[in-house]
C-alpha cells in the first residue's frame, strides 16, 4: 500500500472540505487557493482586506442569498457580507456591526466600529472594560485629564472599567472593539494600556510553530488578554484545543481552514469567529501569504 507524507495527507483532507474553494497542492508542496479567489486587484495598507473583503469563491459573489456565515450553539462564523451596520448607540458619526454578543452565549461583546469624519465614541456602561484595536485609519484616545494618544493601524488601547475617556477621529477609521463586564478580584486594579503589535515581544510556544504576542499584561489584574498569532503558509496548530476559555477572533491577514466542533470552515481576512467553552478548535494556514489573527481569551479567573 502506498504511503503518503503527513503534509500530503493534510492537503488531501483540506481539499475535500474546500472543494468549492478549488484548493490544490502547489508545486512548493503547500495547499493553496487560486490567486483570483483571494487576491484583490492591488494590495493596500496593513490589514486592508479587513475593510475591503472579497467573497470566496469568486463565482458565488453574485448568487442571491449566498453567505459563508454560520451560527451554532457552540460557535459562530460571521463573514463580512453578513455585517449589518447601524449607528452605534451614543457614538457620534459612527456605524457599527456587532459580531459577538451575549445573545450567542458569550460573556463579552465584539464589534466593528466604522468612524467617519468628526466622530467620537461613547463611554461603555458602568463596570465595563474596553479594548480597541485600529485596523484602518487613525484615532485619538483622550482620557479625563486631557492626555491624548494617537493610535495608528496596528495600535491598541485597553481602558479599565469606569475610566473616563473618548475616542475621536477627524477622518474615516475602523476599529475592532471588545467590551466585557470586569470581574473584580481582591485588590488587583488594571491600568490603561497603550501599545502596538510590533512593540510586543514574541513569546515561546512549546510544541507549536506559530508566532505569539500578548497585547496585555498577564498579571491577575486583567481578566482577559488579546493575542496576536501568526502562521506561515502550511503551518497549523499542533494541539486540537478543547478548553473552558471563550474566544473571539478576527482574521487580519491571510486565509486558511478553521475546525469548530465537527465542522470545517474556509476563512479569510475580515472573518470573525466566536468559540464557546469546550468547542473543539483547530486552524491551518493556506495560500501564499502569512495568516495573522487577533484573539480574545478570558484568563486569570476561576471558572466557578
Amino acid at each position: 500500500m502506498q504511503r503518503f507524507s503527513p503534509l500530503t495527507n493534510l492537503c488531501f483532507l483540506i481539499s475535500i472540505y474546500l472543494s468549492f474553494f478549488e484548493v490544490a497542492v502547489s508545486e512548493e508542496g503547500f495547499c493553496s487557493a487560486p490567486t483570483s479567489v483571494f487576491n484583490g486587484e492591488k494590495s493596500g495598507a496593513l490589514y486592508w482586506k479587513v475593510t475591503n473583503p472579497t467573497l470566496s469563491p469568486a463565482h458565488l459573489e453574485d448568487l442571491p442569498g449566498f453567505t459563508r456565515s454560520v451560527y451554532k450553539k457552540d460557535h459562530a462564523l460571521i463573514t463580512p457580507e453578513s455585517h449589518v451596520l447601524s449607528p452605534l448607540p451614543e457614538w457620534k458619526n459612527t456605524l457599527g456591526a456587532y459580531l459577538i454578543t451575549p445573545a450567542m452565549g458569550s460573556h463579552f461583546v465584539m464589534y466593528i466600529a466604522k468612524m467617519q469624519d468628526n466622530s467620537r465614541s461613547a463611554p461603555p456602561s458602568g463596570d465595563v472594560e474596553r479594548f480597541i484595536f485600529v485596523v484602518n485609519g487613525a484615532v485619538t484616545l483622550t482620557n479625563g485629564s486631557d492626555n491624548s494618544h494617537r493610535l495608528m493601524v496596528d495600535s491598541y488601547a485597553y481602558v479599565p472599567p469606569n475610566f473616563q475617556h473618548s475616542i475621536d477621529s477627524d477622518a474615516p477609521a475602523t476599529l475592532v472593539v471588545f467590551e466585557r463586564r470586569y470581574s473584580y478580584l481582591g485588590d488587583h486594579v488594571p491600568e490603561v494600556m497603550i501599545g502596538s503589535t510590533d512593540k510586543q515581544q514574541l513569546l515561546e510556544t512549546p510544541g507549536e510553530i506559530f508566532q505569539l504576542r500578548k497585547l496585555l499584561p498577564t498579571s491577575m489584574a486583567y481578566d482577559f488578554n488579546i493575542h496576536i498569532m501568526d502562521f506561515q503558509p502550511g503551518e497549523f496548530l499542533n494541539v486540537k484545543e478543547v478548553h473552558y476559555n471563550q474566544h473571539g477572533l478576527l482574521l487580519l491577514e491571510g486565509q486558511g481552514i478553521y475546525r469548530l466542533g465537527d465542522s470545517w470552515y474556509p476563512v479569510q481576512a475580515g472573518d470573525a469567529i466566536w468559540m464557546a467553552p469546550f468547542v473543539p478548535q483547530w486552524y491551518a494556514a493556506l495560500g501564499k501569504s502569512r495568516t495573522r489573527y487577533l484573539l480574545y481569551k478570558d484568563v486569570n479567573r476561576n471558572p466557578l
